[in-house]
């Protein structure tokens, strides 16, 4: 095979066969220990294949053996082209090897990025994307690919557009600033397990979404820890739209149908899809012929706050109606059970 050829017309060294059980490192690095080890692909594309052994021993597998992953290598040199690696026959929940105890690989499996690759497009995401292939760092790791503050980075390789978007966001302009307690793409669309939106399994289907935002903006952590308001949840749910969404209805807005997904800003930023002047065309989207005084309404209104003005008095009204009715019907039930008591002890009497 030319690979073969190459490599240890390169090496210039006998061909000498090694068995599975001893193709350690020292056996592999025969031709990827040298950093000019390569190979040209069909599209003409260089690819190198030179392999930084200290890479390996500053990442999560440091100790492994190359053939702990390329489990297809029986010989050095090998004449077949190696298969890709399965991360899945270590990443798997009840595995003993020392691998977060979670199903991996079923989670990706079932996510958009498998049913692209399934489906023959070549460019779709695999483990190695995401999490590099010798230099895979611990997400806690401020280096790795996939620590919180690289997230946006890692995906915006093939999401450019949304990348973009995402950057001048609010919460990606506070992400900017350092601030790890903001969302990044695995926060609201998960990390192996990325689901099309249209899935209702998905934490950005139409009716998941506002469970999914409640995650930052309904806790109390996050809300008393920035200012910001704690009831948005709340009252989204107990609005028209809210109850329509809980009804199943996929067309009503939600939260991103108003404050937008990827480009979602604040209140006050003239770009923003809720800023007054631009909530008449927001609104327009659903209810054509929208107009400026679909601005002047409160959004997000608490019933039982005074500022909520007519809502707060007219809801103040029904509860003690309400209050009232319950306080006279009880009055009602005891005046008249007191009625029949004092009848039934007079009617003994005679």
């Amino acid at each position: 095979m030319k690979f073969a050829r190459i490599a240890f017309a390169t090496a210039a060294i006998p061909i000498i066969l090694y068995s599975a059980a001893s193709a350690q490192v020292s056996g592999c690095d025969i031709c990827h220990a040298k950093s000019d080890f390569k190979r040209v692909l069909k599209s003409g594309r260089i690819q190198s294949l030179y392999v930084d052994q200290a890479m390996i021993d500053a990442s999560v597998h440091t100790g492994k053996q190359c053939i702990d992953c390329h489990v297809d290598i029986a010989e050095i040199p090998h004449t077949t082209k190696p298969q890709p690696v399965n991360c899945g026959q270590c990443h798997y929940e009840g595995n003993t090897v020392g691998a977060p105890q979670r199903n991996i690989k079923q989670e990706y499996d079932e996510s958009v990025h498998a049913q692209a690759l399934l489906g023959g497009n070549t460019e779709a995401p695999t483990c190695q994307e995401c999490h590099g292939s010798h230099q895979i760092l611990s997400h806690e790791d401020p280096a790795s690919r996939t620590a919180k503050m690289n997230i946006p980075r890692t995906c915006g390789k093939c999401h450019l557009e949304v990348f973009a978007q995402y950057q001048t966001s609010i919460h990606g302009v506070v992400l900017g600033k350092g601030n790890e307690d903001t969302p990044t793409c695995a926060d609201c669309h998960s990390e192996h397990g990325v689901r099309s939106h249209e899935d209702p399994q998905s934490p950005i289907y139409a009716t998941n979404v506002a469970q999914t935002c409640s995650h930052c903006h309904a806790a109390e952590g996050i809300v008393g820890k920035y200012g910001i308001s704690s009831g948005q949840v709340d009252t989204y749910d107990d609005s028209f739209h809210g109850v329509a969404m809980r009804f199943g209805m996929r067309t009503v807005a939600n939260c991103a149908s108003c404050h937008g997904i990827h480009d979602i800003r604040a209140d006050d930023d003239p770009a923003s899809s809720v800023h007054v002047d631009n909530i008449p065309e927001t609104c327009g989207k659903c209810h054509p012929g929208a107009n400026a005084n679909y601005a002047i309404g409160k959004i997000h209104i608490e019933a039982q706050n005074p500022d909520a003005g007519i809502v707060y008095f007219v809801a103040s009204f029904f509860k003690w109606l309400t209050i009232s009715t319950v306080c006279a019907l009880i009055l009602h039930i005891v005046l008249d059970l007191s009625r029949q008591i004092r009848n039934r002890r007079r009617d003994a009497n005679h």
